[in-house]
C-alpha cells in the first residue's frame, strides 16, 4: 500500500511493486535469532558489573568462592577497560561486515566474548586484576564489531516499511540480556554455583548461540537457502514504494567505501551530533543517578538487582509501546512523511528525559521523593527507547550500503561522549552530598539532550544520499522516473516502521 504516494510514484524516483511478502517469514526469523545474540552480548558486557559486589565481598555471595581485596581504583580500572577495547574496532567492525559479511562478524565478535567469558575466573584467581583488565579490553575489541555489524545485517534484511519495527525489536535485545544478568546475577552468586557462575552461564548460552547462529543465518536475503522468491522480492525490492538505490543492494558490486563524501556529508554529521548527544545523556542517567541517589537522596539502588533493572525493563516495554503507536498511526492512514516520523520519534525519545532530568534537578530527601525519583530515572531511560524509530535507523535511511560503516562512526564517536560525560560529572560534583552541584549536572545534561535533538530536526534528513552508490546514468523512462525532485526527499511511508 502506497500513502500519499500514488500520483507521485513515476516522478519521485519510487517504484510501487504489489508484494507485501509472508507476515512471517525467514527476515522475522533473522531478527529473533539477532535479538538473542544481542541479548547474550550485553550479558557478557555487563556481568562483571554485577559479579565484582560478590567476588570483593563474601558476605555478599557463597563464602566458599575466592574473594579478592580490590580498592576503588583497580575496580575502576576492572570496569572501565571493556570500553578501552569496545571503541578501538567501532568503525573496522562496520567496514569489515560491509566486506565480510555481517552474519561472519557477529558469529566470530560473540563466540570469541563468551569463550573469553569462560575464561575470566581463572584469570581473576590465577593471573590477578591486571590480566583480567586484558582479559576485558579484548572483549571490547570483540564486541566492538557487534553493534555495527547488527545495522550492517539489518540493512540487507528489513523492508523499508518494516525497517523501523524490526530495528527497535531487534535491539530491545540488549536491554533483555541485561534485565536477566541484573536481576539473576545475585541469586546465582549466593548459589552454590558461587560468583564464577556469572560468567560461565552467558558465556555457554552465547557459544550455543553462535553455532544456531552460523547454522540458521545469512548475510543477505539472496544468500539463505530457504526464503522464498516472494520474501526474497518484498525484502529487495520492496511492497511500498521504495527508493531505487534500496532495491537489489547485494546484486551490485559494492564500490570503496566514500570516506570523504561520508565526512562531509551535512546530515550524516547531524547523526553523529545526535547519536553524541543521545549517549551523553543516556550514561549520565546510568552511572551517575545512582551515586546522587545514595548520596543525596539517602538511597543505594548500586546493589539492588532488580531495581537496577527496572530502567531496563521499562525500556523494553516502551520499545513494545512506541512500534505499536507507529503501526496504530499506519492503519489509521495517516499521511506522515518518514522524515517527520523520524524526528517525532527521536523528539520524544530525547525531550522526555531531557524533562524528567530537570525533575530531578529540584527533588530534596525523603521517602516520597525517593520513589519519585526512581519513577523519573525509569521514565528518562525508558522513552529513550523511541529514538530506535528515530536517529537510531537513520543510518540505514541515508546509506543502505555503508549502514554499519556509519553506525560504526557514530558509535565509536558516542562511546567517547559516554567516557566524557562521567568525567565532567567529576568537576562539577566535588561534595557528592551537594543537591546544588547535581542541579547543574541534570541541567547540563538536559541541555545537550535539547541541542542534540534539535540539531536533528532542524538538519536531519531520510533521503538516500548520493554518495550510498556509484554515479550511474538513467534514461529517463516516458513518466520521468529517471529524475530525482530534491523537493520529496523525505517522502516515504506513513512511518517507517
Amino acid at each position: 500500500m502506497v500513502l500519499g504516494c500514488l500520483p507521485c510514484c513515476s516522478h519521485n524516483g519510487y517504484q510501487q511493486i504489489g508484494n507485501n511478502g509472508p507476515r512471517f517469514g525467514v527476515r522475522h526469523l533473522q531478527c529473533i535469532l539477532l535479538f538473542f545474540g544481542l541479548a547474550v552480548a550485553y550479558s557478557l558486557r555487563v556481568n562483571l558489573s554485577v559479579a565484582i559486589v560478590a567476588m570483593t565481598d563474601r558476605n555478599a555471595s557463597n563464602p566458599d568462592f575466592p574473594e579478592f581485596d580490590w580498592n576503588e581504583s583497580t575496580k575502576s580500572y576492572l570496569l572501565s577497560s571493556f570500553f578501552w577495547g569496545y571503541v578501538v574496532t567501532q568503525i573496522p567492525g562496520g567496514y569489515l561486515s560491509a566486506i565480510y559479511g555481517a552474519k561472519y562478524m557477529l558469529f566470530y565478535g560473540v563466540l570469541i566474548c563468551s569463550c573469553l567469558a569462560l575464561l575470566t575466573p581463572f584469570c581473576a584467581v590465577g593471573g590477578g586484576w591486571k590480566l583480567v583488565v586484558v582479559l576485558r579490553a579484548v572483549q571490547g575489541l570483540c564486541q566492538g564489531v557487534i553493534f555495527p555489524s547488527t545495522h550492517t545485517f539489518l540493512s540487507k534484511w528489513a523492508p523499508a516499511e518494516e525497517r523501523g519495527r524490526l530495528v527497535g525489536y531487534t535491539y530491545s535485545g540488549s536491554q533483555f540480556g541485561t534485565v536477566v544478568m541484573l536481576s539473576v546475577s545475585g541469586y546465582i552468586a549466593s548459589s552454590s554455583l558461587g560468583w564464577p557462575s556469572t560468567f560461565y552461564l552467558p558465556g555457554c548460552v552465547g557459544i550455543v548461540w553462535s553455532f544456531v547462529w552460523l547454522y540458521l543465518c545469512s548475510s543477505t536475503p539472496g544468500q539463505h537457502p530457504t526464503i522464498t522468491p516472494n520474501e526474497r522480492r518484498f525484502i529487495e525490492s520492496s511492497g511500498q514504494a521504495r527508493r531505487p538505490s534500496d532495491a537489489g543492494r547485494e546484486e551490485q558490486p559494492r564500490p570503496p567505501t566514500p570516506w570523504c563524501s561520508i565526512f562531509t556529508s551535512v546530515p550524516f554529521l547531524v547523526l553523529v551530533l545526535s547519536h553524541c548527544a543521545n549517549n551523553w545523556g543516556f550514561w549520565t542517567l546510568l552511572t551517575e543517578i545512582p551515586t546522587y541517589m545514595k548520596n543525596v537522596l539517602g538511597m543505594d539502588i548500586k546493589n539492588n538487582g532488580p531495581l537496577s533493572a527496572l530502567p531496563y525493563f521499562a525500556m523494553i516495554l516502551c520499545t513494545c509501546f512506541f512500534i505499536w503507536f507507529s503501526d496504530i498511526l499506519k492503519q489509521r492512514g495517516t499521511v506522515i512523511p518518514l522524515g517527520f516520523s523520524r524526528k517525532f520519534f527521536n523528539t520524544l525519545g530525547t525531550w522526555l528525559p531531557m524533562l524528567a532530568l530537570i525533575g530531578l534537578g529540584y527533588i530534596t530527601e525523603g521517602e516520597a521523593n525517593v520513589r519519585l525519583a526512581i519513577g523519573l530515572l525509569t521514565t528518562a531511560v525508558a522513552t529513550n527507547s523511541a529514538t530506535y524509530l528515530g536517529f537510531h535507523v537513520n543510518h540505514i535511511d541515508l546509506s543502505p550500503n555503508y549502514a554499519g560503516t556509519l553506525m560504526g562512526i557514530t558509535n565509536c564517536a558516542a562511546n567517547f561522549m559516554s567516557i566524557l560525560a562521567p568525567l565532567i560529572v567529576g568537576l562539577i560534583v566535588w561534595d557528592e552530598t551537594n543537591p546544588a552541584q547535581w542541579r547543574i549536572v541534570f541541567l547540563t545534561t538536559a541541555f545537550v539532550y535539547f541541542i542534540g535533538n534539535l540539531i536533528f530536526i532542524l538538519f536531519g534528513r531520510t533521503r538516500v544520499q548520493p554518495w550510498n552508490s556509484r554515479p550511474t546514468t538513467r534514461t529517463p523512462s516516458p513518466g520521468g522516473g529517471g529524475a530525482r525532485d530534491e523537493g520529496t526527499e523525505d517522502r516515504g511511508p506513513l512511518i517507517d516502521a
